[in-house]
């Protein structure tokens, strides 16, 4: 794929950086990097001031936690970034001119036209771009798990539109909407009041049809998002239309997504092409209630797929059901990939 190296020179271990690393993403970026045994000759833990000075877990040893703002990249090969847009934006460039490779997984630079925005099993290709200015894109979580999905499909046979509708973990708008849902739940249970400050209305036992702020056309940015991205990362004039729901689960999105294609792909075809993709798990046999759910997808690496079947309403059309760990391959499993890239 790569004709020469992104780095100057392999290296038994490269310094890496993590950005944001007392925060669920880093703190699974940390869990993953030792995992997939990335070799890492140094680690480097960052924050802001508020959790600089505490402390972080890497293979057995504890790090203690630097201060981003007054951190010198000089001599990081790799950062990966996961302390939202404002900070990003800040800092990317200032460690990208340092020279190193930054891994952004906040939105700010994700529709940027000269910032590869990369799904290793989908666009590899586009981390060409990564050359000239070091700052690499990681997509929005729905936006991964479904063109992780959509791949093998389109491949076969050209996607003309997709219709996608979510239904999202707590855990993608942080801690605070993990312990919002918990405290909830338990208040409800003992007939309380349910306290309602992360989000517009009350998680626990509901379902809220509204993720990210409103925009004048009535989607909201995360849909959005999901469809901007995915026209960038496919390549391809593909229509997407999105509806991004907030459901009273702690971790794994889940996705009802329904694609036209040019052609017909019949649902028999569409399981084997996905069963043979990279980064994809089918589990699909209605007879015994097989399918893909949060609860198993949580704390695995794939995209799971399931309910494949030929849409009777449309010719040349697919459902598809689609779950993977929003924190792992939506974010923090992605970004390790990404850097795998670089210094393989």
């Amino acid at each position: 794929m790569m004709n020469e190296r992104f780095l100057p020179e392999k290296k038994e271990g490269y310094v890496v950086a993590v950005v944001g690393a007392t925060g669920a993403v880093g703190q699974t970026m940390l869990e993953i990097l030792a995992e997939r045994d990335f070799p890492v000759a140094t680690l480097i833990p960052l924050a802001s001031s508020r959790s600089a000075g505490s402390a972080v877990t890497f293979k057995g040893s504890e790090y203690i936690v630097q201060d981003l703002e007054q951190f010198d990249p000089s001599g990081v090969d790799i950062a990966l970034f996961s302390a939202g847009g404002d900070t990003s934006l800040r800092h990317a460039p200032r460690f990208a001119e340092a020279g190193c490779y930054v891994v952004d997984n906040s939105s700010a630079w994700r529709m940027d036209p000269e910032v590869a925005l990369v799904v290793p099993e989908v666009n590899p290709e586009a981390l060409e771009m990564a050359r000239h200015n070091r700052i690499i894109a990681n997509p929005n979580c729905s936006t991964i798990q479904m063109v992780v999905a959509l791949k093998p499909l389109h491949d076969a046979v050209p996607i003309q539109r997709v219709v996608v509708s979510t239904y999202q973990a707590v855990s993608g708008a942080g801690a605070r909407a993990i312990n919002e849902l918990a405290k909830q739940t338990g208040q409800l249970l003992s007939s309380q009041d349910a306290t309602v400050e992360v989000f517009s209305s009350r998680i626990a036992f509901n379902v809220i049809p509204h993720i990210d702020l409103f925009m004048d056309d009535g989607y909201t940015k995360e849909e959005r998002k999901m469809i901007n991205e995915t026209v960038k990362i496919m390549g391809a004039d593909i229509a997407v239309t999105a509806t991004t729901v907030r459901v009273p689960v702690f971790y794994g999105h889940s996705e009802s997504v329904n694609i036209t294609f040019s052609a017909p792909l019949d649902a028999e075809r569409a399981r084997s092409l996905l069963s043979e993709a990279e980064g994809v798990c089918v589990v699909d046999d209605p007879s015994t209630e097989d399918y893909p759910m949060p609860s198993e997808a949580a704390g695995s690496d794939p995209v799971w797929v399931g309910r494949i079947r030929n849409d009777l309403s449309c010719p040349n059309s697919l459902h598809l059901w689609v779950v993977a760990d929003n924190i792992r391959k939506g974010a923090a499993l992605n970004a390790v990939q990404i850097a795998e890239i670089l210094i393989s």
